[in-house]
């Protein structure tokens, strides 16, 4: 439970924004500029501090990130790596999943990639106290509402 001072030395919350904007694209231009402008936010601010968090990725990967706007127009975000799905488009090769996941294969991917894939939402904040196993068993479950096919080794 918050302690009295901590309550009390809160700031109080405006919004909470959520966006997708690519790794090191992030510009005061749409859908970066509207969003943040409602709530009087730096946007140039936020616009550095992304691109500088997010200069490890390829350009052009879609990143989740959170954005806590505050009525003193200070803000606070965390990025999250990409998501689950597009890893497994990326490690297929395909533009999108099966139409008709359980009976179309879409593609094939092996237990590797998986586990690659895994090892890397591993540094996500919502994944960081999942064990690795659990995190694979869940993008198998992804891949598999993809119409993707997981095997042992691909032949």
């Amino acid at each position: 439970m918050a302690t009295l001072k901590e309550i009390l030395t809160r700031r109080p919350v405006a919004a909470t924004i959520r966006l997708t904007v690519p790794a090191g694209g992030a510009r005061p231009a749409p859908p970066v500029g509207p969003a943040l402008g409602q709530y009087r936010l730096n946007l140039m601010a936020f616009c550095k501090d992304f691109n500088a968090r997010t200069q490890k990725y390829k350009p052009d990967t879609p990143m989740a990130v959170t954005i806590t706007a505050f009525k003193d127009n200070t803000f606070e975000f965390t990025v999250k790596s990409p998501s689950v799905t597009w890893y497994l488009k990326k490690a297929a090769g395909i533009e999108s999943g099966s139409g008709r996941p359980g009976h179309v294969v879409a593609s094939t991917l092996s237990v590797r990639h998986i586990y690659e894939i895994a090892k890397v939402k591993q540094s996500d904040p919502f994944c960081q106290y999942m064990s690795l196993e659990s995190i694979c068993k869940s993008i198998i479950g992804t891949a598999n509402t993809m119409g993707i096919q997981v095997a042992k080794d691909l032949n």
